[in-house]
């Protein structure tokens, strides 16, 4: 055999390997390197984490139905300011924009003609009184001198006559005192209810007349005030229904306000009364609250809508509007946390908000995990990591391994 001629391993590797060159050893070695380093390296890198996703559970709860309607705000009282003597304007006793008291005095017109006008209505009281007088003594002296027929008894007839008609007279100049006496006081024109005071539109010097078109100013009355509400006739019924007490979940008659800005008015209203006259032209009825305001935040003219609690839900469930996605056929569909994590699509029956939530009144469980926050990131039957809504990473989802 050639091995045997050769000899044995032992004899001859030694000079196998001796005849090799190193340069020729260390080239193989290397590659065997390198090819198990690019495997190692394959071997360990790490598995993408799963996205993280935020979630709420939803549990039943109590909820209000609101109802909002637009309104606006009118004074309690209002009183337009106008003479009820014609005359001049001396002075002006108020300050615009302060709150007068029923009775104080706002303007003053010149007074001169209509003391005049008392003065000769006292001496005409005086002349009457003194024809009284005299007319009641004749008829007393023709009296027995009737009796004894010393006078005629028509004689008599015509003085008890002219008795009464000068005590009818007196009667007539005293009431004619009266009329000039009040129209002296109107001279002083007053406030006639209590109320905050607006800006005058005449000034002193002025000349003013009874019965004119144009106030002097206008007082009113903002606390408290009132607000008009137009509702349609077809929901009044039901509205009232409601306030009436018709049902265990009604809620009563208390209206909140929502201002111009968005904010809450602090005070709660009640609904006083509904015109009982439907408008033909818009088919509504104006309703009326009455709301305290006591720092005078509400003037006339504002537009607010008022809020009517309609009803209290027991044990229903609500999504927040974020949680929730509409299909192209209006379905709405939210998503969930399912068995091992993973997103489930839910369709289910949202028709109305209740605040800044959704009333889902089908296709939900009690404890369902809602995906709020993260949803845009990922797809029904992917794997995500769920976190209680507001700690999910903000970070984006690491890239799927291909």
């Amino acid at each position: 055999m050639m091995l045997s001629a050769l000899g044995t391993p032992s004899t001859f590797l030694p000079e196998i390997l001796g005849s090799m060159s190193l340069k020729s050893l260390a080239l193989p070695g290397l590659a065997l390197t390198l090819l198990l380093t690019g495997c190692a390296k394959k071997d360990n890198h790490p598995a993408p984490r799963p996205p993280e996703v935020g979630y709420v559970v939803v549990a039943p709860q109590s909820a209000s139905l609101d109802l909002e309607l637009s309104g606006r705000t009118t004074a309690y009282e209002t009183s337009e300011v106008r003479p009820q003597v014609s005359g001049l304007i001396l002075a002006r006793r108020f300050t615009e924009g302060t709150v007068v008291k029923q009775g104080e005095t706002l303007y003053e017109i010149d007074p001169s003609l209509y003391r005049a006008a008392v003065a000769e209505a006292k001496a005409n009281l005086d002349n009457a009184e003194a024809n009284r007088a005299a007319a009641e003594a004749r008829a007393a002296r023709y009296k027995p001198l009737a009796e004894i027929e010393a006078v005629s008894k028509q004689d008599y007839t015509d003085a008890v006559a002219q008795a009464r008609q000068a005590a009818a007279q007196v009667e007539q100049t005293r009431a004619a005192l009266k009329t000039a006496e009040i129209n002296l006081a109107f001279t002083r024109v007053p406030a006639p209810i209590t109320g905050r005071v607006g800006r005058t539109l005449v000034t002193t010097g002025a000349l003013v007349t009874s019965g004119q078109a144009e106030p002097l100013t206008t007082i009113a009355r903002l606390d408290p005030i009132n607000v008009d509400i137009q509702q349609s006739s077809a929901d009044l019924v039901a509205l009232r229904n409601r306030l009436a007490g018709g049902g265990p979940l009604s809620s009563g008659a208390s209206v909140q306000l929502v201002l111009e800005d968005g904010s809450i008015y602090p005070h709660a209203g009640r609904v006083e009364f509904a015109e009982p006259l439907v408008d033909s032209s818009t088919g509504t009825v104006t309703l009326r609250a009455r709301f305290p305001n006591p720092q005078n935040l509400l003037l006339p003219g504002m537009f607010v809508r008022a809020r009517f609690s309609q009803a209290t839900l027991h044990n229903v469930l609500l999504v927040p509007q974020q949680a929730v996605s509409r299909t192209p056929r209006g379905e709405a569909t939210v998503l969930i946390v399912g068995p091992d994590n993973k997103v489930v699509q839910r369709m289910i029956k949202a028709e109305r908000t209740i605040g800044d939530r959704w009333l889902a009144t089908s296709g939900l469980a009690a404890g369902d995990k809602v995906i709020v926050e993260g949803r845009t990131r990922v797809r029904p039957g992917e794997t995500v990591k769920p976190v209680p809504a507001g700690a999910a990473a903000s970070r984006p989802a690491a890239p799927a391994k291909s």
